[in-house]
């Protein structure tokens, strides 16, 4: 038993390095500069220890920004998206002729390089001197006005992104919940079927007790990806987000490190601190409350 355990050990050997140098180690560096003032890169000096770090990002208002952009990113996208999926691949699951042709289509988007999606998002949104662009054009069939909404008004912008995020993610979603239906056992729809028992309660009872394990992966990783959002607003807005007031807190920390206002690694590091603060609360959060609703 012993040398068992010493094999196992030395299988996860390799794994356990890659994990402590590239994930335990950079967590626990980031963890020091953040409390490390005045922090200078070039001389790797500082001038006093303390949470000076904390109290300016959390009373910086493109940090304040970032986290409200994030926040609503988050509580949008994440339950849009995932409920979304599950409808598209309820349809494909009923859909027998042409059933790959569909998802294939669909998840076409998920292999889309992200910058050139945003492009197309683009030239549909972006109101120029030339054109309003095809949404605005489609807007105008229904008697609505040209919206900017790219340099317009906030909750343009804040939709567009919505919008764009959802269509980025939905493909992987729809894979996922479309091989966890493909795996439900059909002799308990037979017996539903025996039983006179209607879709809806078919569903309720069912379908959705047996994915609900693949369900509670989609809403967390959903809730991670979105909180990590940085390429989507950068696709849509350019690089200085700030200025377009849609940054992220990913993008708040790239600012503070590289971005014209960069140069303070201190911040960035109390930034990433407070993300990965943000996002294990919200994960254990989830991971408790999905575990009882699975278990019940």
């Amino acid at each position: 038993m012993e040398q068992n355990n010493r094999k196992a050990w030395l299988y996860l050997l390799p794994a356990l390095v890659l994990l402590g140098g590239f994930l335990v180690y950079p967590l626990i560096d980031v963890l020091i500069y953040s409390f490390e003032e005045g922090f200078n890169f070039a001389s790797q000096t500082y001038f006093g220890v303390g949470l000076y770090n904390y109290q300016y990002v959390l009373r910086d208002p493109y940090f304040l920004q970032a986290l409200k952009n994030t926040f609503l990113l988050v509580l949008i996208t994440v339950p849009v998206s995932t409920g979304l999926a599950l409808l598209i691949s309820l349809g494909l699951s009923s859909i027998r002729p042409l059933r790959q042709l569909y998802q294939t289509i669909y998840f076409l988007p998920y292999v889309t390089n992200t910058l050139a999606v945003g492009l197309v998002f683009m030239v549909l949104f972006q109101k120029t001197e030339y054109t309003d662009g095809l949404i605005n054009l489609m807007l105008s069939w229904f008697g609505g006005g040209p919206v900017d909404f790219i340099d317009g008004p906030y909750w343009a912008k804040l939709f567009v992104l919505c919008f764009y995020t959802v269509w980025v993610v939905l493909p992987f979603k729809i894979l996922v919940l479309t091989s966890a239906l493909a795996s439900v056992n059909q002799d308990y729809y037979k017996a539903a079927r025996v039983d006179g028992t209607s879709r809806l309660r078919t569903f309720t009872r069912i379908t959705l007790p047996m994915i609900s394990p693949m369900i509670v992966y989609l809403v967390i990783t959903g809730f991670i990806g979105a909180f990590k959002a940085y390429s989507d607003a950068v696709a849509l807005f350019g690089t200085d987000l700030n200025a377009a007031g849609m940054n992220t807190i990913v993008g708040y920390v790239y600012d503070m490190l590289y971005g014209a206002s960069g140069g303070y690694p201190s911040y960035a590091s109390a930034a990433a601190i407070l993300l990965f603060l943000i996002v294990l609360t919200i994960t254990c959060v989830n991971l408790l409350v999905s575990r009882r609703q699975v278990q019940g």
